[in-house]
């Protein structure tokens, strides 16, 4: 098991911080995490904004002892206490199920569903329950997964709505990027249209939230006008959700950027470009920390892993000599860069 943020309670110093934290901030409630297997503490800092800290259950087997799990949980989390432990049991114990579910699985399609035009991007919620899919008849449609039924469908972009996303955990929100060089943010809920985000030049084909929902990345590309003339915008975009300004523009890249995906904690961003590198990037700073420039073509898609110690990073030619992408290791770069 391997718990984020790990205080200290063998020290006079732990002990301190433990009190300190459970004075301050106010546990709000659990959030499940089926895949990888872990709990969410959401929590209020001082200030009244909502936080989160992850604890995370990687090597949760069905042979795993649950009572043992949950005293390390307690003995190291700050913000629990004895009179958590039913709520940790049971928590412990659906991740348990889902994880003996997974033995034994079946799939059958029940439903077709469609747009007018093709389909360019889709997304399911945490719980399983809603999907959303983005299409070229410039709609995103978000769908009951059970019914099979569409809900509503959010129709205020001009052009192809290209990428897609929820705000997880918690999907009560959710992104569209379109071809009208614009991002928007829309309530999940009810379907409203919350901000608009207005600043790339060219084509939004990329966005993710970042963990705590405070921040949308998008990435954009060149939109061909004629055979003489392109507007370029090489650029990542970091937008505040809750004001829909933007926030900062990542200039690096020398052509389209076309992925981008952020680490768990959400302090570094991955953009993968048309010029052939990879950038990883402070979030707070939006300083370029790395450029891998080891491929010969154009990169089409960048990730971390789970724990954010490594990133992949796949080309088109690579993909189709080897079937496979480049792996990176990130501890390793931030090694290379302190011996400097």
């Amino acid at each position: 098991m391997c718990i984020r943020d790990r205080v200290s309670t063998q020290s006079t110093w732990g002990c301190f911080a433990n009190i300190f934290l459970k004075n301050k901030m106010k546990l709000n409630r659990f959030l499940l995490r089926y895949f990888p297997p872990g709990i969410i503490l959401e929590y209020l800092d001082p200030s009244g904004n909502i936080e989160s800290r992850n604890i995370d259950l990687l090597t949760l087997t069905p042979e795993t002892n649950v009572d043992d799990l949950i005293y390390s949980i307690l003995s190291e989390e700050p913000f629990l206490e004895q009179s958590h432990k039913p709520q940790l049991k049971s928590l412990i114990e659906k991740l348990i199920d889902k994880i003996e579910s997974k033995k034994i699985q079946t799939f059958i399609q029940t439903k077709s569903l469609s747009h007018t035009l093709p389909l360019c991007d889709v997304a399911i919620n945490k719980m399983g329950d809603r999907f959303i899919s983005g299409s070229y008849d410039r709609t995103c449609k978000v769908w009951d997964t059970h019914l099979g039924k569409e809900v509503f469908s959010l129709s205020d972009h001009k052009n192809v709505v290209y990428c897609i996303a929820f705000d997880y955990p918690v999907c009560g929100r959710i992104a569209t990027g379109s071809f009208d060089r614009t991002a928007k943010i829309w309530d999940a809920n009810i379907g409203k249209l919350c901000h608009s985000l207005v600043g790339h030049r060219e084509e939004v084909v990329c966005i993710s939230f970042d963990p705590q929902g405070m921040k949308l990345f998008t990435g954009s590309m060149v939109f061909l006008l004629d055979v003489n003339y392109f507007l370029q915008d090489h650029t990542a975009k970091i937008w505040d959700t809750n004001t829909g300004k933007e926030i900062l523009s990542l200039q690096e890249h020398t052509a389209e950027v076309v992925s981008l995906h952020l680490n768990r904690s959400g302090d570094r961003l991955i953009t993968g470009s048309f010029d052939y590198t990879a950038k990883i990037w402070d979030v707070e700073s939006g300083k370029c920390l790395f450029t891998l420039g080891e491929h010969e073509d154009d990169l089409t898609k960048v990730q971390f892993n789970f724990t954010g110690d490594y990133c992949a990073t796949a080309s088109k030619i690579e993909l189709a000599r080897y079937g496979m992408p480049t792996l990176v290791s990130v501890s390793r770069l931030l090694e290379d860069k302190r011996m400097k």
